[in-house]
């Protein structure tokens, strides 16, 4: 039932009442609402009985045009003083809901506020526990697949209501069915708005309806704006009525629908045609809101000649949806710019169309479509707008146009879902448009390749790196024979089975290919392109990763450079610079300047993406390695803590993310210290880096070196020593025995034959690491200070305390300069303190 007139605020509840705190997406209150007095008490009662929200939820369903939602949000507007939190979900599509749950996890200020592995069960989390108020109602509307909703229904002392066609809700909800108008409903109405009826008059239109809501509705909202007299009106309805029985076009309940609104329409298409196809194309959307934006200045669409017209003309077009508005023929929302129309008018809309005609209109959407792409993905602005095209895509069956540029929009919805974090729908959504386009376009067309890239992409972010290797291997094979090698295509592709090769463990193999897919990409599309740069700063990392760390930074610093004025200084890939440049900082040796300009990148990722997203817990992360080597132990250990209950949360315990949050958190928790917590999360770390890279794998080396250093400080330095050598000697099988990694495990093992009494052993490896070190990082980088100092006490050990004295001055000097007076590292040098060190894996 749409509303005509003045209707109140989409935002706020009616004016004089209480506000709740927290008010999302309910629609329109309808002025005209009548009736349903039983319906809207028995639902209160329902809702007010104690405890029955925790097992059912309650469930609104009859068939379409009836009401149900109508009757949902006049209770809402009737009872609004009564809760604190009142959200309304359009449950049509999980992606739909997913988002929903975002947004009202951001109004709740919930810390993982942004992407839906995270937000959705938090939100769930908190009105269960009623966090910020029991007193809350969600609405699932249009919810006809209990199997998908059920999942997002949370529990708790709130309230819970669905709308819905499908009557198996009663299997797991508390049903109440929605019916017809009673006869004196449908009489109100019709005299509400149509002007004054006699009863007998009323009572014929009502019957001819069917007393169906939607087509009293209409038919009131007709008679309001032309005056017509109800003999005559009722003479357009048979007359509508034989037609479409002839035609066949409707049956059933559906009749009187199409009946009623057959009057307006065979109006406009004989005075208004442009609003008639607006309303024949917008029946192809989905039965969310229509941005209006989509149709401003849609030139070249193949449509009807006067859509087109109105299309390129903004009065034309403005015209053409006051028209429909006049009619009651769609939903306008003007305080959000959209339009919407209900599924059964859709369908009525629909039926009135030829072959032909269906797939012109339905061709017009999938073209608006593609002109409603913000054509970046990765823009945390751009998000809103893929969150809304997303049900309309699937709606419309986008993934069957024939267009490229058509595919190409699904293809940036799964870019969009990988962004903002919802892995398992990217997966899902790929998936479906990969099994469709390889039936019509085959297996080795570049848009199916290319999809099976992003499916892919979403398979190693869920720590499915085996099935993602055999996929990206198979598709890397196609796309060479396909197009050659000198393509974007297969640039792209070389560059996810470089990202493939680092999960294995395969560094050396990686490079390379960076190398090659960097230098190619310059060639190809040139130095500024925001492809070139995304491969730029992969083989960034792979410098970074193969302890290269000077030639990362400056390549970094370029890339950071490029991308402020190519993407702007707040896009998410910039962003991506400023914690690898700062990460770089930090591995250079300056502890302080880096973990000062990952804070405030930090800070300032949180502002625009959310706490919770990747790329911010990843900041998160690293922050906390800064903040521990810059000195500030229990800053480090607080954020990692926090760090590893977001990863937690998002991937579970046997993610890569998780595992490497809780390694840091163990070395943490070594320099509070509490070692006993230390060596359980080094241990738990350890072996889940074994059991998802396996033994060989450098990551898991760092984490034996880790573990190792904490077990010599508990006072079992025999096993701390055979940690360390198995350590050293992978790692030298991977990189060679100068890279940092390589180094950090010897100076640990250093120390664990000095604590051993191999002091001679010790002593001989620490001056080879010194020289070593020296010329890897630098005289003054902590780590070589570290073993400067470690040096000093074995040869104190050895007798030669002139030397030692010497060397254990330079050390206190050097710490002094880099580090400052009152840094722990500082400390311990003047107290002679043997030095330990750690690694990372320097994910971003």
């Amino acid at each position: 039932m749409t509303a005509e007139g003045f209707p109140f605020p989409v935002e706020r509840p009616r004016e004089g009442m209480s506000e709740p705190q927290i008010w999302g997406a309910v629609p329109l209150r309808n002025p005209d609402f009548v009736g349903r007095k039983q319906l809207l008490e028995s639902l209160r009662q329902r809702l007010l009985e104690p405890g029955t929200t925790a097992v059912l939820p309650e469930a609104l369903h009859g068939m379409g045009g009836v009401g149900k939602s109508q009757t949902v949000v006049e209770y809402i507007y009737q009872h609004a003083s009564e809760y604190d939190i009142v959200w309304w979900i359009s449950a049509e599509h999980p992606s739909q809901i997913t988002s929903s749950l975002v947004e009202l996890a951001n109004k709740m200020e919930l810390p993982t506020a942004t992407t839906a592995d995270t937000a959705v069960p938090a939100v769930l989390e908190a009105l269960r526990r009623g966090e910020l108020s029991s007193r809350w109602i969600l609405v699932f509307d249009k919810a006809d697949h209990p199997e998908t909703v059920r999942p997002f229904l949370p529990a708790g002392s709130g309230h819970v209501v669905v709308t819905s066609r499908n009557s198996e809700w009663g299997n797991i909800a508390r049903p109440i069915e929605v019916d017809l108008f009673t006869r004196a409903e449908s009489k109100q109405l019709l005299n509400r708005r149509g002007g004054e009826l006699t009863d007998a008059d009323a009572d014929r239109i009502a019957e001819a309806l069917g007393d169906l809501p939607l087509a009293v509705e209409q038919a009131a909202a007709w008679r309001a704006q032309t005056g017509m007299q109800a003999s005559e009106y009722l003479d357009l309805l048979e007359q509508n009525r034989i037609e479409l029985l002839e035609a066949g076009r409707s049956n059933g309940y559906q009749l009187p629908v199409a009946a009623a609104w057959n009057v307006p329409l065979n109006k406009l298409k004989k005075d208004h045609p442009a609003a008639l196809q607006l309303l024949q194309v917008c029946a192809f959307f989905g039965p969310e809101p229509i941005s209006r934006k989509l149709f401003s200045g849609a030139r070249g669409l193949h449509v009807p000649e006067a859509l087109a017209k109105a299309l390129a003309d903004p009065i034309k077009l403005n015209r053409a949806v006051r028209e429909i508005s006049r009619y009651s023929l769609a939903k306008i929302d003007h305080s959000n710019n959209t339009l919407q129309l209900h599924r059964l008018v859709q369908t009525v809309l629909k039926n009135r169309l030829s072959p032909d005609e269906r797939e012109v209109a339905l061709h017009a959407v999938h073209q608006l479509l593609v002109k409603g792409d913000p054509g970046d993905p990765y823009s945390a602005a751009n998000w809103p707008q893929y969150a809304a095209l997303l049900p309309h895509a699937t709606a419309s069956s986008a993934v069957h146009c024939r267009e490229e540029w058509a595919r190409e929009v699904m293809i940036n919805l799964v870019r969009y879902l990988l962004a903002s974090g919802d892995y398992g729908g990217a997966l899902d959504f790929a998936e479906h448009c990969i099994s469709i386009w390889r039936a019509t376009l085959g297996e080795i067309n570049l848009h199916v390749l290319e999809m099976s890239r992003w499916y892919a992409i979403a398979l190693r972010r869920l720590g499915k790196i085996d099935e993602a290797i055999a996929v990206n291997e198979k598709i890397l094979s196609m796309v060479r024979n396909e197009v050659g090698e000198d393509n974007e295509t297969y640039l792209s592709m070389l560059d996810t089975v470089a990202g493939d090769y680092r999960a294995k463990g395969r560094f050396s193999e990686e490079l390379q290919l960076q190398h090659e897919v960097y230098h190619r990409s310059t060639d190809i599309l040139g130095g500024n392109d925001p492809a070139t740069l995304y491969y730029a700063s992969n083989l960034a990392s792979c410098f970074r990763i193969s302890g290269d760390f000077f030639r990362a930074r400056t390549l970094d610093q370029e890339i950071l450079d490029r991308r402020t004025v190519v993407l702007g200084e707040d896009h998410v890939l910039t962003f991506r610079s400023r914690n690898a440049l700062a990460m770089d900082i930090r591995e250079c040796g300056d502890y302080i300047t880096g973990a000062l300009m990952q804070g405030e990148t930090l800070e300032r990722q949180k502002e625009l993406f959310g706490e919770d997203h990747p790329f911010t817990i990843g900041a998160m992360r690293n922050q906390a390695v800064a903040l521990r080597k810059a000195g500030d132990h229990d800053g480090a250990r607080q954020l990692s803590e926090h760090c590893a209950v977001l990863y937690r949360r998002r991937h579970g315990e046997k993610h890569i993310d998780t595992v490497t949050s809780l390694m840091c958190l163990s070395a943490d928790l070594r320099l509070i210290p509490d070692l006993p917590g230390s060596l359980e999360l080094a241990e738990q770390s350890h072996n889940l880096f074994k059991d998802i890279r396996g033994e060989h794998h450098p990551y898991t080396q760092v984490a034996a070196t880790n573990l190792a250093v904490t077990c010599r400080l508990v006072g079992d330095p025999a096993k701390a020593r055979a940690l360390n050598e198995d350590a050293v000697a992978k790692l030298r099988e991977v990189f060679h025995e100068d890279h940092p990694f390589t180094m950090v495990a010897e100076t640990n093992l250093a120390s664990d034959l000095a604590a051993l009494g191999e002091h001679e052993k010790a002593r001989t490896l620490d001056e080879d690491l010194l020289a070593r070190s020296t010329r890897v990082l630098g005289a003054e980088h902590p780590s070589t200070l570290a073993v400067t100092l470690n040096l000093s006490l074995d040869l104190d050990n050895a007798g030669r305390s002139d030397e030692a004295a010497i060397l254990h001055a330079r050390a206190v000097k050097g710490f002094r300069t880099v580090l400052g007076d009152d840094h722990p590292a500082t400390i311990a040098a003047c107290r002679s303190t043997r030095a330990n060190c750690d690694a990372d894996t320097m994910e971003l």
